[in-house]
């Protein structure tokens, strides 16, 4: 819960304590929509990665999107970010899964960067939207 504290105040996103734990005990229990993998050491992690599920016709089945990757400002850029995303696409590749997804600040000029190391790219003629229910 610390990281994912640290992380939201750092992208100054407005979220409470049982927002956090509401949205993430779910995971954290198994549920079948996603998983939460810790970066680093159980004991002392240095960051956090969070990926939920979903089934796409358009891809040709079971599609997963990184809904949230953090890692503390003294361990960046290392590696690590890389090296979590391309060992995480690996196994879900291994599993079947058919596509992953992301969202990215276009300002956010480094975070652009590792993505597109790690092979993702912009969709021509898509844009995100979102509705809150």
């Amino acid at each position: 819960m610390g990281l994912v504290s640290a992380f939201h105040a750092e992208t100054d996103f407005e979220s409470t304590p049982e927002h956090r734990e509401a949205a993430l005990q779910p995971l954290l229990e198994g549920s079948s929509h996603g998983a939460i993998y810790l970066i680093g050491p159980a004991r002392v992690p240095i960051g956090y990665i969070v990926i939920t599920f979903g089934w796409s016709v358009e891809f040709g089945g079971l599609d997963g999107f990184i809904d949230e990757i953090y890692i503390r400002s003294g361990v960046r850029g290392r590696g690590v970010g890389a090296e979590v995303i391309t060992s995480l696409v690996a196994m879900l590749k291994s599993v079947g899964m058919k596509a992953l997804h992301l969202e990215v600040e276009p300002e956010n000029e480094r975070a652009l960067r590792l993505y597109k190391r790690c092979h993702f790219k912009p969709r021509n003629g898509y844009q995100m939207m979102s509705r809150i229910l």
